[in-house]
Order: C-alpha cells, then sequence, then structure tokens
C-alpha cells in the first residue's frame, strides 16, 4: 500500500479570519460603490484586475477553506458558478505569467488560495505552531486503510492492521480526519468510517479519485 501521508506538501496557505460586513444594507452599498469605482479606474495593464476578478481574489485571500464555484459567485456577486471558475482560471493564467508567490488550486471540492512551495522553508518561520496534525505509524496506516477501504467498520480495519485500533480511530476523529460515514446493515449496526473534507485539503487531492494508486 503506497504511503500518502509522505507526499510533498505545499507551502503554508494564506488564512485570515472571514471578515464581517456592516448589518445595515445601505452603509454595506456605500463601502462598496467606492471600491468598485477605485478597482475599476486602475483596471490598465495586460495583468489589471475588474472588479469582478478584485472581487474573487480578495474572496479567496480571506476565506479560511477552499470555496466551491457555487459559494464563490454568492461571495464574489457573479452570475454563476461558470463565471467563477472563467475568472479563477483568468487568475491563475495572471499568476504564472507575473512569477507571482500565489496560486489557485483546486482542493477538497473547491478553489484556495496557497503560496508556491518554494517559498515553505522561509514562510513556516512564521508559523509559531505547526497546523498541520503529526501523526503517529499506527495513526498514518488506519488512515491510509481508511481512505482507501472506505467506508470501512472498525472491525475490518483491525483484521487488515492485526491489532485493535479503537484509541487510534478516536485521535484520528478528534484530528478532523476521520468521520463516522453511517452503519452497516449488519447484526448490531457497526459504525462505518470515512476521511473527511480535511483529510483532502491536508493532502492536497480534488477528491477520493486522486488517491495513488495501489500497486500488487
Amino acid at each position: 500500500m503506497p504511503n500518502i501521508l509522505s507526499r510533498p506538501r505545499r507551502g503554508p496557505e494564506l488564512k485570515h479570519q472571514p471578515y464581517t460586513l456592516p448589518r445595515d444594507t445601505r452603509q454595506t452599498a456605500r463601502l462598496r460603490q467606492p471600491w468598485r469605482r477605485a478597482v475599476e479606474a486602475k483596471a490598465e495593464g495586460p495583468l489589471a484586475r475588474d472588479s469582478h476578478l478584485a472581487q474573487v481574489e480578495a474572496a479567496l485571500l480571506a476565506a479560511d477553506e477552499p470555496l466551491n464555484p457555487r459559494k464563490l459567485a454568492s461571495v464574489a456577486g457573479l452570475a454563476d458558478g461558470n463565471e467563477a471558475r472563467r475568472l479563477i482560471k483568468k487568475l491563475q493564467g495572471f499568476y504564472e505569467q507575473s512569477g507571482s508567490a500565489f496560486q489557485v488550486e483546486e482542493v477538497a471540492g473547491g478553489y484556495q488560495l496557497f503560496t508556491l512551495a518554494d517559498y515553505y522553508r522561509w514562510l513556516v518561520r512564521l508559523k509559531r505552531g505547526s497546523q498541520e496534525p503529526r501523526l503517529t505509524g499506527p495513526a498514518r496506516e488506519t488512515l491510509a486503510i481508511i481512505a482507501y477501504r472506505q467506508p470501512i467498520m472498525r472491525a475490518d480495519v483491525e483484521a487488515i492492521r492485526g491489532v485493535q485500533c479503537g484509541d487510534v480511530l478516536r485521535l484520528l476523529m478528534e484530528k478532523g480526519l476521520v468521520r463516522i460515514a453511517g452503519r452497516h446493515d449488519s447484526l448490531g449496526r457497526p459504525v462505518l468510517y470515512g476521511t473527511t473534507k480535511k483529510f483532502l485539503l491536508l493532502f492536497g487531492l480534488k477528491s477520493l479519485k486522486e488517491l495513488p494508486e495501489v500497486k500488487g
């Protein structure tokens, strides 16, 4: 079984607390209009952002989790998810052309703004503590089994590993990497386990279909 937990990591993503707008919609409109005019006035040059593209970029910067196209369209005031996808592709092109330190990646069913992996060695110094879950060998092995065999019962995980894994499962659930995915139809209706969206995000996967193939 391939060790999916040893895959190269990308640079730490830019995460900011979501901003809040005034409850008074009239005040919100007054704040938005000058900002939009300022963006449109500065939209010059081959890499200039128009108001819609600037809103998409701002939403990605402020979000603390991946935004799917529909959510991004709602936040940025776009027509629909198709327009969001088109603008994301345009923004990705801008970052590549300008040699930017940022990239927009599709991960865990949405889009998120990341720094390039080349800058990780410097940016990691800004982090006071690691935000990535540290997993022991047994935890990584259990997580890999669940990722490939989900939904799976605890008994089946233990049969594959040859040891009890109740404590390991609880640890993985506490870290938000494993969830209860349902119940089996057998006697007693035992719990079924599966991976979470956080699991996809941690390993940079769009979906479970991107898991490396099992050889042998």
